[in-house]
C-alpha cells in the first residue's frame, strides 16, 4: 500500500534534476575518492555516453542553476574541499529515507529512466551488489510501496517486467505509463501477426533440394522431347534418301 503524500520527504524532480542526482549518487559509489563533486566533475558526469539515457550535452551554467535548485530542495549540499574548491553532495539517503541499495536502484532508474529488472539488476550491481533476481524484486517491492518505484508491466506479468522510479511529475509519469502501454501493444499486435501467419501454413515449407530436383526432371524431359524430335528427322531423311 502506497504511503500518504503528506508523510514524503520528498517532491517531484524534472529530467535534469534527475540526472544531475543520478550522477552524484553514481560517482559516490563508484569513484569515492573524487566525491563530493566539483561543478566540472559533474557536468562531465551528465555529459557521459555511457550508462546514460538519454545522453545530454548540459553546460557549466545549465549545471550550476539545477545544483542550486536541488539545493533549495534539501537534495543536495554544497561543501568545501581542499583548496576551498566549492563541491556538491547529495542528501538522498535523508531526503528519500532509502538505504544504500535501495538508492542505488533509484541512481540507476534516474540515469537510464524504464528498463526491465534483469538489467535494472545488472546496472546498479556497478554500485551495489544483488544477489540474484529475486533479491533485487525484494528492493523494487519495498520501493514501490513507498512510491519510488512504478511497475510498467501490467499486474501478473512475470518475465521482462519493466519498472521506472516515482520521481516524475504527475503529468510527465502519465506520459511515461502511455508511451510503455503503446509500445507494448505495438510489440504484442507484431507477435500475433508472426502467430497467425504460421497458424496459416498446413505443412512446413519443403527443403531446397526437392524444387531443385523439381527442375532438373523438367529439363530431362525437355531434352528427351528434342533427342525424339531429332531422332524422328533423322529417320525421314533416311527414307527420302532411299537407305
Amino acid at each position: 500500500m502506497s504511503s500518504p503524500v503528506a508523510e514524503r520527504t520528498w517532491v517531484p524532480l524534472t529530467p535534469k534534476e534527475r540526472r544531475v542526482l543520478g550522477v552524484l549518487v553514481e560517482k559516490a559509489k563508484t569513484t569515492p575518492e573524487y566525491y563530493p563533486l566539483t561543478l566540472a566533475a559533474t557536468v562531465t558526469g551528465c555529459n557521459q555516453k555511457s550508462n546514460r539515457d538519454p545522453v545530454t550535452n548540459y553546460d557549466a551554467d545549465d549545471v550550476e542553476d539545477i545544483l542550486q535548485d536541488l539545493r533549495h530542495k534539501k537534495a543536495v549540499v554544497l561543501v568545501e574541499g581542499s583548496g576551498r574548491a566549492v563541491r556538491w553532495k547529495h542528501t538522498l539517503y535523508e531526503w528519500l529515507k532509502v538505504s544504500k541499495v535501495e538508492l542505488a536502484v533509484i541512481a540507476e532508474l534516474l540515469l537510464r529512466g524504464p528498463q526491465t529488472e534483469g538489467d535494472l539488476r545488472t546496472r546498479a550491481s556497478r554500485m551495489e551488489p544483488f544477489a540474484d533476481l529475486p533479491a533485487l524484486q525484494a528492493v523494487l517491492e519495498s520501493l514501490a510501496s513507498r512510491d519510488l518505484v512504478v511497475y510498467l508491466s501490467p499486474e501478473g506479468v512475470k518475465r521482462g517486467v519493466v519498472v521506472t522510479h516515482g520521481l516524475y511529475p504527475p503529468a510527465e509519469l502519465e506520459k511515461v505509463r502511455q508511451a510503455f502501454a503503446n509500445t507494448a501493444a505495438a510489440s504484442d499486435d507484431t507477435e500475433e501477426r508472426v502467430v497467425r501467419v504460421a497458424s496459416t501454413r498446413s505443412e512446413p515449407s519443403p527443403p531446397a533440394w526437392v524444387a531443385e530436383t523439381a527442375a532438373l526432371r523438367g529439363q530431362i524431359e525437355t531434352l528427351r522431347a528434342s533427342l525424339e524430335a531429332l531422332a524422328a528427322e533423322v529417320r525421314d531423311l533416311k527414307t527420302s534418301l532411299g537407305a
